[in-house]
């Protein structure tokens, strides 16, 4: 979205016009939808953060003063829930299994969640391959420490800039740079372990 539509865009939606905030929901819903399966692995649960994020945009969006990160404002927002829910999660007894690494959610069969497979791949084992590798990365990416996954998330899944990364995570420049390049490292090192 270009900048100047996505500053009208803000201030419609600042002046509680409808319509700005239904535009905003349909530009930023997908990448949202995507970084909270990520960190949740679970589409319930990425599913019910993302309406939470909205309502909090619907709620906050008066106090926003635009700057030019307005993505940066919103992955916060949705980092933040998720990190409150696993605050809840850990403060409750235990119903649900977590994952070796104690740090990410599974989804309540016990699986890394859902993952959507492309009807139009080669072959069967082809999608069972891409299902195994998909699977993998979710597990490894769940044993990460929760600093390193966020910041590769909000990298890889939200393609935030680190500049937009830092200010989303409200930490320096080089913090979310070197969580980063550590994040990759245990990354690559926990996808080797697996196979």
């Amino acid at each position: 979205m270009e900048p100047c539509e996505l500053a009208g865009l803000i201030e419609a939606a600042q002046r509680r016009d409808p319509q700005a905030f239904d535009a905003l929901i349909d530009a930023y819903a997908r990448p949202l939808y995507g970084y909270l399966y990520r960190l949740t692995g679970a589409r319930e649960d990425a599913e019910d953060l993302l309406q939470e994020v909205f309502v909090r945009v619907v709620r906050m969006i008066g106090q926003y003063e635009h700057d030019g990160r307005f993505e940066a404002w919103l992955f916060r927002i949705a980092t933040n829930l998720v990190r409150d829910r696993v605050r809840r999660i850990r403060r409750a007894p235990v119903t649900s299994s977590l994952d070796a690494g104690g740090d990410g959610f599974v989804a309540p069969d016990g699986e890394a969640g859902d993952v959507w497979v492309d009807s139009s791949a080669p072959a069967p084992d082809g999608r069972l391959t891409l299902r195994e590798d998909v699977d993998a990365l979710q597990q490894a990416l769940a044993r990460l420490a929760p600093a390193e996954r966020e910041v590769l998330m909000l990298r890889h899944f939200a393609q935030l800039s680190f500049a937009e990364i830092a200010t989303a995570m409200g930490t320096p420049l080089g913090t979310a740079l070197a969580r980063a390049h550590r994040g990759l490292i245990h990354l690559r090192e926990l996808m080797e372990h697996q196979r």
